[in-house]
């Protein structure tokens, strides 16, 4: 009888870590929930062929949610009840992560939010007396005044238009964009919305133009980005774009073509070999998934969801758990710093701080010739020295 229990204890000891990655594969924001993907399962492959955790394989149980708020219900359900996930990683949609990661919360397993950045996302749960939801993307209360700084004191410009989908990601960057405008004592001269998969921007553009805007501040996705920077040229009025991190997503530049030239972005991670690590990332993302022109549709994405797999190993290992709880725990409180490609995640969260990414890291990208590339030149000289979390 002994026998059966140690050897049942031993096949139980190696079963292997289940991760959910939920992001949309498939429509409008693709570009972003593909980049991500590949990034967790390079990160994934990564940490298996070293042993993996606990001296287990890390398993990725994937879903696409199609951008759809119904469908991440779905999935979370699934993936708690049908799939028995540790964790989650993903979520690339502010409405489907708000929507979605309830049935985490009340399940006591973490996620890990390695896209969305809507600012709530993270403090959806501020009342409960634990939080299973954390971030590594930069939250659009940090873009939304670094948007407003490189556009009105950077460039001097003081009349600005605001261009936001009708989502909850456009709708909540435009409050915010709101907000860091009239710290500034700036009201936007135009304030307009569009929806997903809209494909004329005339109207919104006109008012824009009439109201006299000297830049246009973007909240939305590559493929309706892409629809204002065509519209300007249809409408031979060209303005600077200047807008949150997604101005960087293949689908815009590709759609916008020359029309998205000079579209400039706050950005986590620029696809340049600007330190060993960075260089080993891309090298490997390059060559596994073939991306057209060497270029990851979404290198912010790639980078992000690579690191969020590394964030969620530590937490297990120093844990030495895989239950719940324990993870987060370990998460609020990690004694090792995690390097990743993004940044170098020292006590990267607390029990009250559950976002990684701090005002001080970002930098700008600007579209030029097909890629995104640092939009200053002293970001571009820095670049080599990893920009660390700022300590509250």
């Amino acid at each position: 009888m002994a026998g059966l229990i140690v050897c049942s204890a031993g096949a139980f000891a190696a079963d292997p870590i289940k991760i959910g990655v939920d992001g949309p594969f498939t429509g409008g924001s693709s570009s972003m929930g593909v980049s991500m993907r590949d990034g967790v399962r390079l990160a994934t492959e990564e940490i298996n062929k070293a042993g993996g955790v606990l001296g287990r394989q890390i398993v990725l149980v994937e879903r696409d949610d199609e951008a759809k708020n119904e469908r991440g219900v779905q999935i979370a359900q699934e993936l708690i009840n049908k799939e028995k996930v540790v964790a989650t990683v993903g979520y690339i949609n502010t409405g489907v992560a708000l929507a979605s990661q309830r049935f985490f919360q009340e399940a006591k397993i973490p996620v890990m939010n390695n896209v969305a950045t809507g600012s709530i996302v993270t403090h959806q749960f501020d009342k409960e007396p634990e939080n299973y939801i954390f971030r590594n993307a930069a939250h659009d209360s940090i873009q939304a005044p670094m948007i407003v700084e490189e556009a009105v004191t950077r460039r001097g410009y003081k009349k600005v238009a605001i261009l936001a989908d009708s989502t909850n990601y456009g709708q909540l960057g435009r409050e915010d964009l709101e907000k860091a405008l009239k710290a500034k004592g700036i009201t936007p001269v135009a304030v307009e919305k569009f929806n997903i998969k809209d494909v004329d921007m005339t109207a919104q553009l006109l008012k824009a133009k009439e109201a006299g805007a000297e830049a246009v501040l973007t909240y939305g996705i590559g493929p309706e980005l892409a629809q204002i920077a065509n519209g300007m040229t249809k409408l031979g009025w060209k303005v600077p774009m200047v807008g949150s991190w997604t101005l960087a997503m293949a689908n815009f530049i590709d759609n916008a073509g020359p029309g998205g030239e000079g579209a400039r972005m706050p950005q986590t991670f620029i696809q340049e070999p600007t330190t060993p690590k960075r260089k080993a990332f891309i090298e490997n993302f390059v060559k596994t998934f073939k991306p057209k022109n060497n270029r990851m549709d979404s290198p912010v994405s790639a980078a992000q969801g690579y690191d969020s797999i590394y964030l969620l190993a530590a937490a297990m290992k120093q844990a030495n758990s895989t239950e719940g709880p324990a993870i987060k725990a370990a998460l609020e409180d990690l004694k090792t710093p995690v390097e990743g490609v993004v940044t170098t995640y020292n006590k990267p969260f607390s029990k009250t701080d559950h976002d990684a990414i701090t005002a001080n890291m970002p930098v700008f990208g600007e579209v030029r010739q097909g890629r995104v590339i640092f939009a200053n030149a002293e970001d571009q000289k820095s670049a080599g020295q990893v920009r660390m979390k700022q300590q509250q």
